[in-house]
C-alpha cells in the first residue's frame, strides 16, 4: 500500500472513478468541515461582530452620540448611516470584518484543509478512493470556497437581522446620492456579499498551498494568518505604493462602488482579477506540491 500511496497522481489500478464520484466527494469534505465545532465557533464569532456594532451604534445614539448625525465619522465606513438606515449595518459590519476576521477565518479553514488530514493520519486513507489526488484538492479547495460564502453571510444575515430589529429600515440612499427603494437596496446588499466572497479566494488558496506543505494543521494556520497579517501591513505603507495594486487585499473594500448609481467597475473588476491570478497562482502550486507529496511519511 505504501508504494500507491506514494505514486503521484494516480488512481488505484483497476478502479476506474464513478461519475458521480467527485461530487460525493465534495458532499463528503463540505459535511466534515461544517461539522466541526471550529467552524461553527468561527461562524458564530463572525456572526455576533455586526451584534457589537449594532448595540454599540445604538447606545451611542440613544445618549446623545453623533453617529446618526455625520456620514463620515470615526469608525467603519457606513457606520455614520446607520442610524438612518439599518440595511448599512450590512455595510458597514462587512467593512469591520473584511480586513480581518473574515480572511483570518478562511485562514484557518483552508491552512488546516490537507495539514490537518495528515496531521490525523486520515489523509493516506482519502487517497485510497479512486478519486485521485487532483479530484481530492479541487474538492477540499471547493469546500474552503464554500466557507467563505458562509461566512460572508453570516455577517450579512446578521447584520440585517440586528439592523432591522434596532434601526428603522426604509429608502436607501447611495454613496452617489441617488435613492433607491428598500428592494433594490438588500438586493445590492446581497451582490456586495457574493462580490466579498470572491474577494476571499486567493486568501483561500494560498491557504490551502500552505497546507500542502507542512503536516502540522497548527503551523498551516499560523503560517497563512501571519502572511495575511504581513500582507495588510504592507499595504498600509505609502512608501510601497508600487506593489500595493498587487497585493491580495488592496482593493478589498472596492465593494463600496456597488452603491453608486451607476456602479463604478474599475476597482471592482481590478479586485476581481488579482483574487483570479492568486488562485491560479497558488492553486497551481498546490497542485503540484499534493500531486508530488509523499503522504506516507
Amino acid at each position: 500500500m505504501s508504494a500507491e500511496l506514494s505514486a503521484g497522481p494516480a488512481s488505484v489500478p483497476g478502479r476506474a472513478p464513478r461519475p458521480l464520484w467527485a461530487l460525493s466527494l465534495l458532499r463528503s469534505e463540505v459535511t466534515t468541515v461544517f461539522r466541526r465545532w471550529r467552524t461553527l465557533a468561527l461562524l458564530g464569532i463572525l456572526a455576533v461582530v455586526p451584534v457589537v456594532v449594532g448595540i454599540a451604534v445604538k447606545i451611542e445614539t440613544s445618549g446623545g452620540g453623533t453617529a446618526g448625525r455625520h456620514g463620515s465619522g470615526a469608525g467603519p465606513a457606513f457606520i455614520g448611516q446607520v442610524t438612518g438606515n439599518g440595511l448599512f449595518l450590512v455595510f458597514a459590519s462587512l467593512a469591520a470584518t473584511l480586513p480581518f476576521f473574515l480572511p483570518m477565518a478562511i485562514g484557518v479553514i483552508a491552512g488546516d484543509s490537507v495539514a490537518g488530514e495528515a496531521s490525523s493520519g486520515t489523509l493516506r486513507y482519502l487517497l485510497v478512493a479512486p478519486a485521485g489526488r487532483t479530484r481530492l484538492l479541487l474538492a477540499k479547495y471547493a469546500t474552503v470556497l464554500a466557507f467563505c460564502l458562509a461566512a460572508t453571510l453570516a455577517v450579512a444575515v446578521s447584520a440585517l437581522a440586528v439592523g432591522a430589529l434596532l434601526f428603522p429600515l426604509g429608502d436607501v440612499t447611495l454613496i452617489s446620492g441617488t435613492s433607491v427603494s428598500l428592494g433594490e437596496g438588500i438586493v445590492r446588499a446581497l451582490a456586495i456579499a457574493g462580490l466579498v466572497a470572491l474577494s476571499l479566494t486567493g486568501i483561500a488558496a494560498l491557504g490551502l498551498f500552505v497546507s500542502t506543505l507542512t503536516n502540522s494543521g497548527i503551523a498551516a494556520m499560523a503560517t497563512t494568518v501571519g502572511l495575511l497579517i504581513t500582507v495588510q501591513i504592507l499595504d498600509q505603507f505609502p512608501q510601497l505604493s508600487a506593489i500595493q495594486p498587487y497585493l491580495f487585499p488592496h482593493y478589498w473594500l472596492s465593494f463600496a462602488d456597488l452603491l453608486r448609481a451607476p456602479v463604478y467597475w474599475d476597482q471592482v473588476q481590478h479586485n476581481l482579477l488579482l483574487q483570479l491570478l492568486y488562485a491560479a497562482f497558488f492553486g497551481s502550486a498546490a497542485w503540484a506540491r499534493f500531486t508530488s507529496k509523499d503522504i506516507t511519511a
